[in-house]
């Protein structure tokens, strides 16, 4: 089983990969969406993030204040950090038992969505690296479309490695600028 780790700035296109690759037959495992499950009502992250940062921080029906959190965390690099590591572990856990899972079904080529692959040092798990990329123009008026201000925007990038240096490190760079035909043929080039 050949098994692919996608990365690639906020906003450059990997959902946009992840639904082209799914619709394509390809088993993807988003840790976006884990990172969504760690921090569920009830789950011992969400009790260490309160614990760390606040009752401030959950709502009245016992779930994650996202906004705050983020408006906390990434204007504090050491706050980040902490954060991270409550949360990297577990989700990390979650989508190499996944891996593990579609190996056991014989799966033949398998993609794990991480926003952080180089920055959480994952490289290692994967046979090759796909980074997604595209303009910081459009990237910029990508995330203005989801209704981030500027400074939004910024702290948000500033987070992450810039993506010149994740496609250097990658195995392959996928291109959005074009078509989504465009983006989806680029893809299935890499993962046939």
């Amino acid at each position: 089983m050949k098994v692919f780790g996608l990365t690639g700035g906020i906003g450059m296109g990997k959902s946009t990969a992840d639904k082209i690759l799914r619709e394509c037959g390809v088993p993807v495992v988003d840790t976006d969406l884990l990172a969504r499950q760690v921090v569920e009502p009830g789950q011992p992250a969400l009790a260490e993030i309160r614990q760390a940062f606040g009752t401030e921080m959950i709502d009245d029906q016992g779930c994650l204040r996202r906004e705050e959190l983020a408006r906390r965390v990434f204007n504090d690099p050491a706050a980040l950090k902490q954060l991270e590591g409550m949360l990297h572990p577990r989700i990390r856990l979650l989508w190499q038992q996944q891996v593990e899972n579609w190996r056991a079904e014989g799966q033949t080529r398998v993609v794990v969505v991480i926003p952080l692959l180089f920055e959480t040092d994952a490289r290692a798990n994967f046979d090759a690296t796909i980074c997604i990329a595209c303009s910081a123009a459009s990237q910029i008026e990508r995330l203005q479309t989801r209704g981030w201000n500027r400074d939004q925007i910024e702290t948000r990038i500033r987070a992450q490695w810039p993506v010149q240096k994740k496609m250097e490190l990658a195995n392959y760079v996928v291109w959005t600028e074009g078509s989504m035909e465009v983006h989806a043929e680029q893809l299935r080039r890499i993962i046939p």
